[in-house]
């Protein structure tokens, strides 16, 4: 009985996999009719991989048209709100970062080259850092948490003046140390399951981890809108929610760990377009 018993298991789970409903990999990504987004690029001569796949190409056919329209995109609820925070003057300086900013388009192009190293601090800039600075030095305003909702609003809002742009990451000069850093930290493996993120993302791409389709774990798409928990997702979440997947100890949001495996994973995906804001599983 037991035997028979596991042997339903095994094909019920079988089954399951099977029905699953896989994105057609395909498919290309045309938001509101009108603007191409490059979800496929050449990888570079030194890449373990042989082709650049955004997330995008990963997802159910369902959660792709999500992305396509921007009013059936979930992530404009919280643009929305970026916006209303960005207009908001807060802090001992009566500011708003559009008393600065005036135009949120001025803003056209930072998604793509982020991270990058300040040569004032030694060490990499990330939007929220950028954000937070200016809430700090400029503003008066106490500093937001690293992915809670009004950074990741206001992260949405800046990356979305990018989109369609090519991710271009500087990996050479004063950032090489960082690079070699956060390329140590992908290939090395962690936790009581002992694995890196090489082993899903660069062996395993492709293959279906219970009802998940393993993509090549872009990053072009961040912040990004996950059904899972109906929210805006920061990139250092995303790194976060990984480790402890693995039965990992993870390194803090905001962590010099954490930017420099950033700025390794955000330059695997040079030539992608930015897709910000994304919708993900």
């Amino acid at each position: 009985m037991k035997k028979f018993t596991r042997t339903l298991t095994c094909i019920l789970a079988l089954s399951t996999i099977t029905t699953v409903a896989i994105a057609d990999e395909d498919a290309e990504l045309v938001i509101n009719g009108d603007l191409n987004i490059s979800t496929k690029a050449a990888a570079p001569a030194d890449s373990a991989l042989d082709e650049l796949i955004s997330g995008w190409r990963f997802r159910t056919n369902e959660t792709q048209a999500l992305q396509m329209d921007d009013f059936d995109n979930p992530s404009f609820i919280f643009i929305e709100q970026g916006e209303d925070l960005y207009a908001k003057v807060d802090g001992s300086e009566g500011k708003s970062c559009a008393s600065c900013h005036e135009d949120v388009a001025s803003f056209e192009g930072l998604k793509s080259t982020l991270p990058r190293h300040n040569a004032t601090t030694g060490k990499l800039d990330t939007m929220e850092t950028l954000v937070n600075d200016c809430r700090t030095e400029r503003m008066g305003a106490e500093p937001w948490k690293w992915s809670k909702g009004k950074m990741t609003a206001m992260t949405s809002l800046i990356s979305l003046q990018s989109r369609g742009m090519p991710i271009n990451v500087k990996t050479d000069g004063e950032a090489a140390g960082a690079y070699d850093l956060g390329k140590e930290l992908y290939y090395t493996r962690v936790g009581q399951l002992d694995m890196s993120c090489a082993n899903c993302h660069e062996d395993n791409y492709g293959n279906m981890i219970r009802a998940d389709h393993l993509s090549q774990g872009q990053i072009n798409g961040f912040p990004t809108y996950r059904l899972k928990n109906a929210k805006m997702n920061s990139i250092h979440a995303r790194f976060k929610g990984c480790m402890k997947n693995i039965r990992a100890t993870p390194f803090k949001e905001g962590s010099d760990e954490f930017r420099a495996l950033e700025l390794y994973v955000a330059s695997r995906g040079n030539g992608l377009s930015v897709e910000s804001p994304s919708v993900r599983n």
